[in-house]
């Protein structure tokens, strides 16, 4: 039995509270998934500035009535002081237990053409989430940190402790984050776990508008029949990690000993994937699920901000937290692929 399967029949025997920010966001919204079918309490916010109303019906739909019922939900944005309080103060299942802080705006182009909001939403907003969290003297504080904070250093893989500097605005608040947090520490004994996602992917993750992370881009795409873009020669590489993956290593995070707080673990699958051969993945997985897809990518100039290749060593998440990935990349794709044919409309035979 791996320790999320441990932890799962504990919450399953003893259902906590938990505080997921921006539960209707991609990551959110399977967060509040998996912990409604935990039987857990779950108070969520959002102010669906990229998150959406679709991805709790969508919850809603899966899980059951009684279930459902568990969850409260407070239409409220996170740089607002007062509403972060508020949520944290009336949620009526009782004392939050854990905090999941998913509530930001992320992507690293939207932060270059709006430093401003995301400066707003990412320092502002997680600074709020943090002190109406201390004050309310919550047993954990779990948030989304980013494997943008490796900016320019070159080592591979990225290791917990080695940083260069950071290459887009995004990042830098996805920095300060994790300063915020160890002073936190410091200062008033408040510990935390920041979890540097790396390109996480899966089913209620955003295909539309400009910053769309690749793969629902793509694969919404080349479900319609459309020409995919492909930034660079196509050998830049990511790890690239399913939703199902960064859900098991917050509910490990908000539930350790606190020795393990205070801290910042890589949420990855520990491999390297370059875009030439996601793309001959997705397309793989289309034609697995009847869908032929002919069309040759173009190739365009490197974006501004993007760095070259990405990879974390996850060794820490593995011996700190007992993190167990189940789900390579192929099988993610696989996985997630039904989801998308569904919601996605292909182009008309006719």
């Amino acid at each position: 039995m791996t320790k999320y399967d441990e932890i799962k029949d504990q919450l399953l025997n003893e259902p906590k509270v938990w505080l997921v920010s921006g539960v209707a966001g991609f990551i959110g919204s399977n967060l509040l998934e998996t912990l409604l079918k935990l039987n857990q309490y779950v108070v969520g916010l959002d102010n669906f500035s990229t998150g959406f109303q679709r991805n709790l019906d969508e919850v809603q739909e899966i899980v059951t009535q009684e279930q459902w019922q568990r969850f409260q939900f407070a239409e409220g944005d996170i740089c607002d002081l007062e509403s972060c309080k508020a949520v944290l103060k009336h949620a009526t299942a009782g004392d939050v237990n854990y905090v999941l802080h998913q509530a930001a705006l992320g992507s690293v182009p939207r932060s270059i053409d709006d430093p401003i909001n995301t400066n707003k939403s990412n320092i502002d907003g997680f600074l709020n989430m943090l002190v109406a969290s201390k004050d309310a003297g919550v047993d954990s504080f779990t948030y989304a940190a980013s494997s943008s904070t490796y900016g320019d250093h070159p080592a591979l893989p990225k290791v917990e402790e080695n940083i260069g500097n950071p290459l887009s605005p995004y990042a830098v608040t996805k920095y300060v984050n994790e300063l915020y947090a160890n002073v936190f520490a410091r200062v008033y004994g408040f510990k935390t776990i920041g979890l540097r996602y790396f390109n996480v992917f899966g089913p209620r993750q955003n295909p539309d508008g400009a910053y769309a992370a690749v793969i629902p881009k793509w694969t919404t795409a080349m479900i319609k029949g459309e020409q995919v873009v492909i930034y660079g020669d196509g050998e830049t590489s990511r790890d690239f990690s399913f939703v199902a993956n960064a859900v098991q290593l917050n509910i490990l995070a908000a539930t350790t000993h606190d020795a393990a707080k205070n801290d910042i673990c890589n949420m990855a699958l520990g491999d390297r994937t370059t875009l030439n051969e996601l793309f001959v993945g997705i397309k793989a997985a289309l034609k697995e699920n009847g869908i032929e897809y002919t069309v040759e990518p173009v190739y365009r100039d490197f974006r501004p901000g993007d760095v070259r290749h990405s990879q974390a060593d996850i060794s820490k998440a593995k011996s700190k937290l007992g993190f167990a990935p189940t789900h390579r990349i192929v099988q993610g794709i696989y996985e997630g692929m039904p989801w998308y044919i569904r919601n996605v409309n292909p182009p008309s035979k006719s």
